[in-house]
């Protein structure tokens, strides 16, 4: 079985009605690599999307940690501008950070 990570993946967004209006929908969830973890950010947000049109409850989270809170109604996902790699929590003891706890 391969070593699996958590990894956090981050996709560029922009409001459909006001492209000035930018930011980033972030989702973090067990893969093996980048292209794993890009492959399933992609399919849970798909799976959320399909269950919203459908009037359905928005699916749990996956086995692998993978899963969609939410849509943000108006925003349109970059898929082909998204970056993976392993996530860092910023609260992490052995990480430095400007975070206070």
């Amino acid at each position: 079985m391969p070593h699996r990570e958590v990894y956090e993946v981050d996709v560029p967004i922009h409001h459909t009605s006001n492209p000035a209006l930018r930011g980033l929908h972030v989702f973090a969830g067990e893969a093996d690599s980048r292209s794993t973890a890009l492959r399933r950010a992609h399919e849970v947000y798909d799976a959320t999307l399909a269950a919203r049109q459908a009037g359905l409850e928005i699916p749990g989270q996956q086995p692998d940690s993978w899963t969609a809170h939410g849509l943000r109604p108006g925003w349109e996902l970059d898929w082909l501008a998204a970056k993976a790699g392993p996530w860092k929590s910023p609260y992490s003891w052995t990480t430095r950070s400007d975070f206070e706890l």
